[in-house]
């Protein structure tokens, strides 16, 4: 996966901590041991950002209670088993994973992982010919030369596109160009580039090292995590009331009272106004719910009784003639027996998907496909889909800064409110935005912004 790889030269920072040994230590500690502190959390939301949080609350001896809407934690690291694949509907990769804290988590909850190589992949136009090696390293650099050059011209109120266009008219409509917008800038911040800001697409920060994938379900990360906590599943949070003592969070016609809240639902849920606050949030806080978004990817699988396509290659891309459609396939078969291709829809055309059936998007992945391998090649026995932007557990896939927003609107984000609400979540994690990593990370900074209460 391409993600942040095109910005190496370009990042303005590095880790500043090899943060993983501090952040995990507490977590091998027998529950039998832990003192009581007499203090209550709730935390709505059982992503790992929100297991982050509890598990280390947890572990300082605070009474922790977790509700979880869905049947599941997890949030959008979510597993589909139902094909006999670990598909993961959400998250994947572990980015960078040298001093990423999802490395060591990881190996703790044996989940098993892959060394991805960006450079095993072939680009195919609509012809079915391959760019050679040397036209698309071109490509790259003129494309990383680019992002520079937008940032530079970008301004907070305009979005990457209009910078882009303005800059570059000759580009937009070159297919090969299409391909590296979305699969690349697109894939990387969750958002099209539409509405992208063109001024903070990518002052974000990273880890370093090549991408791990994990094959056998990034489930096993927030399960590992979930273990000893108290969770109360399909339990939806309509209100939160923070204006007494206590907080009062009312779930399924139910009130729960605590002494602290993390609200750590993804920033669709916020921006749909899906949990009611008393008194409202901050102005300041509302403000930058609204002025930041959520991006949607969609992923799509599909299973055949032979490959029909390079076994050795990891990455097959497609320069198609429509910007973010099914133009980027991750290859199966590389790291596990299944013969079975992985597709993307990008920005705006995830959304469209979401409103085609089955058989229409199996036909266009198809379409795409046989312009590189021949029309006789068999369409799959077996496909699963998203349909993030649908989801009212997420409204989308992760957080980006669009056109009128700063890199600031997500630090507001992360606020707390009267030392009472707290608030978790990629979106609230401005160095590592739209990563689990950030989640992660998130979490265990409101849990220490509570700790450092007692």
């Amino acid at each position: 996966m391409k993600r942040r790889k095109f910005l190496n030269d370009t990042i303005k920072g590095v880790p500043l901590l090899l943060l993983t040994p501090a952040l995990l230590a507490s977590f091998g500690k027998d529950d039998n041991n832990i003192i009581s502190n007499g203090k209550s959390v709730v935390v709505i939301g059982g992503g790992i950002s929100g297991l982050a949080a509890a598990k280390k609350l947890k572990q300082q001896g605070f009474n922790v209670t977790v509700l979880e809407s869905q049947d599941k934690v997890g949030g959008r690291l979510r597993t589909n088993r139902s094909l006999g694949i670990a598909f993961d509907e959400g998250a994947s990769w572990i980015h960078r994973p040298n001093g990423n804290p999802i490395t060591s988590l990881a190996s703790k909850s044996r989940a098993k992982t892959f060394l991805t190589s960006d450079e095993s992949v072939k680009v195919f136009d609509t012809n079915g010919r391959n760019y050679s090696d040397s036209v698309l390293t071109k490509a790259e650099n003129q494309f990383d030369n680019t992002l520079n050059v937008v940032r530079k011209a970008g301004t907070q109120k305009q979005s990457f596109q209009t910078v882009f266009n303005s800059l570059y008219p000759t580009k937009a409509d070159d297919n090969l160009w299409k391909y590296m917008l979305s699969a690349y800038l697109e894939f990387d911040t969750g958002g099209d580039i539409s509405k992208l800001s063109s001024k903070f697409f990518d002052d974000d920060e990273e880890f370093n090292g090549e991408d791990l994938i994990i094959t056998n379900g990034y489930d096993k990360v927030t399960d590992f995590l979930a273990q000893g906590l108290d969770i109360r599943l399909n339990t939806r949070v309509r209100s939160i009331n923070y204006s007494n003592k206590k907080v009062s969070v009312e779930a399924n016609g139910n009130i729960l009272a605590a002494d602290y809240a993390i609200v750590s639902v993804p920033l669709g849920v916020l921006k749909n106004n899906s949990i009611n606050f008393t008194p409202d949030l901050p102005t300041d806080k509302t403000n930058a719910i609204k002025k930041t978004n959520i991006g949607n990817v969609n992923k799509f699988l599909l299973v055949w009784k032979k490959p029909f396509w390079e076994t050795n290659l990891q990455y097959i891309g497609y320069a198609s003639d429509t910007k973010g459609k099914y133009n980027y396939f991750l290859n199966m078969k590389k790291f596990t027996p299944s013969n079975a291709l992985m597709t993307f829809a990008f920005g705006d055309y995830a959304t469209i998907t979401e409103s085609k059936t089955e058989k229409e998007i199996i036909n266009d992945i198809m379409l795409n496909l046989k312009s590189i391998y021949g029309k006789r090649i068999p369409n799959p026995t077996d496909f699963l889909r998203t349909k993030w932007g649908q989801n009212i557990n997420s409204f989308g896939a992760y957080s980006y800064p669009t056109n009128g927003s700063t890199s600031a609107d997500f630090d507001i984000l992360s606020n707390e409110i009267n030392n009472k609400v707290f608030f978790a979540g990629e979106h609230t994690e401005r160095e590592y935005r739209g990563t689990v990593h950030g989640a992660y990370l998130s979490g265990i900074r409101e849990a220490d912004k509570i700790i450092d209460l007692l």
